[in-house]
């Protein structure tokens, strides 16, 4: 695999990564913030409804998370391409 190969298939992986996260994060704050409100909120954590608790602070939380699993995917994929210098 030439150099050139190598860095497209890195950035074509890396996309790959970028789009599904940030598609969880899309469905984690719009849907259930916003779309599946009105379900989620017959469940009520610590006195709050599900669906509000989405909107003000779930959205943010998967954020942070998904921030940490973005890092771990791409600390494999530099591995997997030899950019881990």
């Amino acid at each position: 695999m030439t150099e050139k190969n190598k860095a497209v298939a890195y950035w074509k992986e890396n996309i790959k990564y970028v789009i599904i996260l940030l598609a969880i994060w899309f469905l984690v704050s719009f849907g259930a913030g916003i779309m599946f409100k009105d379900a989620l909120d017959k469940i009520k954590i610590g006195g709050f409804k599900l669906g509000f608790w989405f909107a003000q602070q779930g959205s943010m939380y998967v954020f942070v998370i998904l921030i940490f699993v973005y890092i771990r995917l791409m600390n494999k994929l530099d591995k997997k391409y030899g950019y881990d210098d």
